[in-house]
């Protein structure tokens, strides 16, 4: 599958995406784990420690200009369809099966400016979506700016991440209404820190339209990550991801059953 995951800043969407991403892993299968929110904090979540950061794509300046053929950040000639191939690969911090990519932001030049940085990450999220069998997640802001109309419309689903906040489910809608303009198939709701069963039904009232497809509880463990690589570079994963792991996998079924 792959699956966009958004939500309103402080409802867990990072935790969820390193969740479904390790849920995977640990099945055996190959993900490519894509943190597309200018705030990157899916790294963290991976257990990445912070004295080791990650460059993100989109501040490669030497990456760019090869691949682009640009000579400055805006203006001039580019290439628009640079070779994108190798950098999953080439340019992931791996964590056992799961290859993590960091976009990072985009500075805009002007109204309707692409820069050689966007074309390159265009370039890069169509190749990741349409021309590999991994399982792919991506973290993403609060809105689909990421997605184009190509991508979007070959993602499998799109979560929303929800708490039982009107202001969360409000995100959610909003988010819902972008996915229609540009033909994302499915977007479902996941409901997160539902603390009582009353939450859980006032998180589902307030979703409208939005099926919700599944539901994590209360636990503050998450903060210190779902995972961490090991010294031989696989991952292990935490008590908590192991805990939580059966809600993880139903919702992971239940999107399945519904794409």
């Amino acid at each position: 599958m792959k699956l966009a995951v958004s939500g309103k800043g402080g409802v867990g969407k990072t935790t969820l995406s390193a969740m479904l991403a390790g849920a995977w892993a640990l099945k055996g299968r190959s993900v490519i784990a894509i943190d597309a929110d200018p705030d990157a904090n899916l790294a963290s979540a991976l257990g990445i420690p912070s004295d080791d950061p990650i460059t993100p794509l989109a501040e490669m300046q030497s990456l760019i200009r090869e691949r682009t053929g640009s000579t400055s950040d805006y203006g001039g000639f580019f290439k628009l369809n640079p070779r994108v191939d190798d950098i999953p690969d080439t340019y992931s911090r791996r964590i056992g099966a799961i290859r993590l990519l960091v976009l990072g932001g985009i500075r805009k030049g002007g109204d309707g400016c692409l820069c050689p940085a966007t074309a390159l990450l265009k370039a890069l999220l169509i190749h990741v979506v349409l021309g590999r069998e991994d399982a792919l997640i991506m973290d993403m802001e609060a809105g689909i700016e990421h997605l184009g109309r190509a991508t979007a419309q070959s993602m499998d689903a799109l979560l929303v991440v929800v708490d039982a906040t009107p202001w969360s489910a409000q995100t959610a809608l909003r988010v819902r209404a972008l996915a229609d303009d540009i033909g994302v198939k499915r977007v479902l709701a996941v409901a997160n820190r539902i603390a009582r069963p009353g939450d859980l039904e006032k998180a589902r009232d307030q979703l409208g339209r939005i099926p919700l497809v599944g539901h994590l509880g209360v636990d503050e463990r998450l903060a210190a990550g779902v995972a961490r690589p090991s010294c031989g570079g696989e991952m292990e994963a935490s008590q908590a991801l192991k805990d939580n792991l059966p809600a993880v996998e139903g919702i992971l079924a239940e999107v399945k059953r519904r794409i």
